[in-house]
């Protein structure tokens, strides 16, 4: 767990709890950005992808980085000290593809390799045979229903049903029996219109509680934004240790606060930015 002698969980999370650090104006855009707390200056960022900086796509590999973004990760990451980590279900080098360059920290496969600050990889070790052998029997599956869309990150397996819902209750018995067949080393994850299996004993909220070991995030105020059932992982460590959680869209979540989209995500880090004077 992340050193709780750098910082007061009970006092960061009352700091950030209501009154007038409390953001809920609209946003030059024009659209309102949601209950947010106006951010410390030590606040270090955990960032979700899909459906948190960007929205959805009908495919994951449809999805590309506008300009927008391109220009403020790397002056959040600065105003931060450093302390900026992408945290996602796709691979490191997915993300490394889709941003162009290996500049961020990040934590790839919900949890199961990360990058830290230094540029080490960390790699959760897991047998891979029954994993290929998974794939291949879920890619007979795909080649029966085109709509379907497999995705093998490695250590991971997604299989999306967005283009084709009705199969959502096929696809969820086909993944839970291929993960109890490969035992205790991995478990099935569900998402917005996915499920997965992925290693077990990883997730987005065991990365983060090992970022917060390491410099330069250790110290800081924590901030994880998320979208995703994944995320609640995420959640629920950042409430432990008093930092800022916060769900973009609709539905249940244990996260203190909320924001619409990815347009009201990337306001709230600008005035963040905009604060700092970088």
């Amino acid at each position: 767990m992340p050193n709780s002698r750098s910082r007061n969980p009970d006092a960061a999370a009352t700091a950030l709890r209501g009154g007038p650090r409390q953001e809920g104006a609209t946003a030059d855009a024009g659209f309102p950005l949601g209950t947010v707390p106006r951010l410390p200056a030590h606040a270090g960022f955990f960032l979700d992808i899909d459906g948190t900086l960007l929205d959805i796509a009908e495919r994951p590999q449809l999805v590309r980085i506008d300009d927008d973004l391109v220009g403020l990760l790397p002056t959040l990451r600065d105003a931060a000290g450093g302390a900026l980590a992408l945290i996602s279900g796709r691979s490191i080098a997915e993300i490394d593809r889709l941003f162009g360059t290996p500049i961020f920290c990040a934590a790839g496969q919900h949890g199961a390799e990360r990058r830290d600050f230094t540029g080490k990889m960390h790699k959760h070790r897991v047998p891979l045979a029954g994993i290929r052998k998974a794939q291949h029997q879920l890619a007979r599956m795909v080649a029966q229903h085109p709509a379907l869309v497999l995705e093998d990150k490695g250590m991971n397996l997604a299989l999306h049903y967005r283009l084709a819902p009705e199969l959502g209750a096929t696809v969820h018995e086909a993944v839970r029996r291929l993960a109890e067949e490969l035992g205790d080393d991995f478990e099935m994850q569900a998402g917005k219109m996915v499920m997965e299996i992925k290693p077990s004993g990883k997730d987005k909220g065991t990365a983060i509680a090992e970022f917060l070991e390491e410099a330069p995030f250790r110290g800081r105020l924590p901030v994880f934004i998320g979208d995703d059932l994944t995320d609640e992982f995420g959640f629920e460590l950042i409430n432990q240790v008093g930092g800022c959680s916060v769900k973009v869209g609709e539905g249940g979540s244990a996260a203190h606060w909320r924001l619409p989209n990815a347009d009201a995500v990337r306001a709230w880090l600008k005035r963040f930015v905009e604060r700092s004077g970088k």
